[in-house]
């Protein structure tokens, strides 16, 4: 390694340290690491700049301009009564209720849509029944990336991999979904014993609660019809926006900007609720993991693990799966799935077959994302969120719980692979 690249390790590993820390706000944290990657000339400011994920930035800044303008509606305020109505108060009823309805959005929306719709809920009936909030929004977190790993369109990691590999939306479906749905099972239990008994409400509470209408919620009966019809469009546009070619944060932004147009909300109140330390903390990281790319690094450990494995595919399979996992929840899944890519269409190319390690990819990246709070989009999104709120999820908290329910996952991902794929 040349001093650039043990410079740009250096960089990213003080930063991190800082974020777990919690001393400084991670959104300065990120700026400052890319200021200082940029003043040592790791890196030209072009080259920073194009390792931004602007599709990621567009979907997070349109989706969150879009729920800022349907929140006023009152929906959220529905469906949080709505739903307590429908658990009859009971809090882990209403848990499961949330983590299926986010796995399955998850599935069919971008994983930080579907969080940025559940959060609101969330807190709404959480306040209504005083009840903390932190375990609902960590199972949310993970219900969200597991949810997200069952389609082609569920994470970005997936599309990547869909088109290199030439996968369909069908084969994810076939491959993917049925360990996901057994996963999000395990979760929820795993989530029973560690909070689920302990979630009670006192019946006066819960009375209050189901006492209440949830057509009292309504705020706004035009922006809420304008609401249902326009997410019924994003969804559409999510699902299909491979096929008409555009990107899916063309969709968020159109979305934003068609639903801020018809309704006629004040536009600049709708821009104060957007999370811009989100956005900063993204742009940050993108150009820090940038350095690392800039300078071969990622590079160098995708081929060390390739060089250690040999070419035994099912052995390779297993630990492209862990290491996946293991650097996905540290780093952003999208420019390691970038480097795998090439590393395994040259394998393909000299013969082996690779099909495993597609698989093996996609699980350990996407499961990945629930290692810790920076693992994915949607876990820094709704930290921002409770931070917002007055519950904050701090970095070593998460970790406790996330990181141990992320390695049994990936253990379970790996016993069905290699039932999958071994040979007959």
């Amino acid at each position: 390694m040349d001093f650039n690249a043990i410079f740009a390790v250096a960089v990213f590993l003080i930063v991190i340290a800082l974020v777990m820390s919690e001393k400084v706000h991670r959104s300065l944290v990120a700026i400052g690491g890319a200021a200082v990657l940029l003043l040592a000339h790791v890196m030209t400011l072009d080259q920073a700049v194009a390792h931004v994920d602007f599709n990621t930035i567009g979907v997070l800044f349109g989706m969150m301009l879009f729920v800022a303008v349907v929140k006023q509606s009152g929906m959220f305020g529905y469906l949080a009564i709505k739903t307590a109505h429908i658990a009859k108060g009971d809090p882990w009823h209403i848990m499961i209720m949330y983590v299926l309805l986010t796995a399955v959005l998850s599935a069919f929306l971008d994983n930080v849509t579907t969080v940025l719709l559940i959060g609101p809920m969330t807190l709404t009936i959480c306040k209504l029944l005083k009840v903390n909030p932190i375990p609902f929004f960590m199972v949310e977190i993970m219900a969200s990336n597991i949810g997200g790993t069952a389609t082609l369109i569920g994470d970005p990691p997936n599309i990547m991999i869909g088109s290199a590999a030439g996968y369909t939306f069908l084969d994810f479906i076939i491959v993917d979904a049925p360990i996901v749905c057994v996963i999000l099972a395990v979760v929820l239990v795993v989530f029973y014993f560690l909070y689920g008994r302990g979630l009670h409400v006192p019946d006066e509470d819960r009375n209050r609660v189901l006492e209440l209408d949830p057509k009292e919620q309504i705020e706004d009966m035009r922006l809420l019809k304008i609401s249902v019809v326009m997410l019924v469009c994003v969804v559409i546009g999510f699902m299909c926006h491979g096929a008409l070619g555009i990107e899916s944060s063309v969709v968020a932004l159109t979305a934003a900007a068609v639903i801020m147009l018809i309704s006629r909300v004040d536009v600049p109140q709708a821009l104060l609720h957007v999370e811009w330390t989100t956005l900063t903390f993204f742009c940050g990281l993108f150009i820090i993991v940038g350095g690392m790319v800039e300078t071969g690094t990622i590079d160098m450990l995708a081929n060390a693990l390739m060089d250690f494995t040999g070419d035994d595919v099912l052995f390779t399979m297993i630990i492209l799966l862990v290491a996946s996992a293991v650097i996905s929840s540290v780093l952003d899944n999208i420019p390691f799935v970038a480097t795998m890519i090439p590393i395994l269409l040259a394998m393909e190319g000299a013969g082996m077959d690779v099909t495993p390690l597609w698989w093996a990819t996609s699980l350990g990246a996407c499961l990945g994302g629930n290692g810790t709070l920076i693992g994915a989009s949607c876990n820094v999104v709704i930290s921002d969120i409770a931070a917002k709120n007055g519950n904050p999820i701090s970095f070593v908290k998460y970790m406790k719980v996330g990181f141990p329910l992320m390695l049994l996952t990936v253990l379970i991902a790996g016993i069905y692979l290699y039932i999958v794929f071994q040979p007959v």
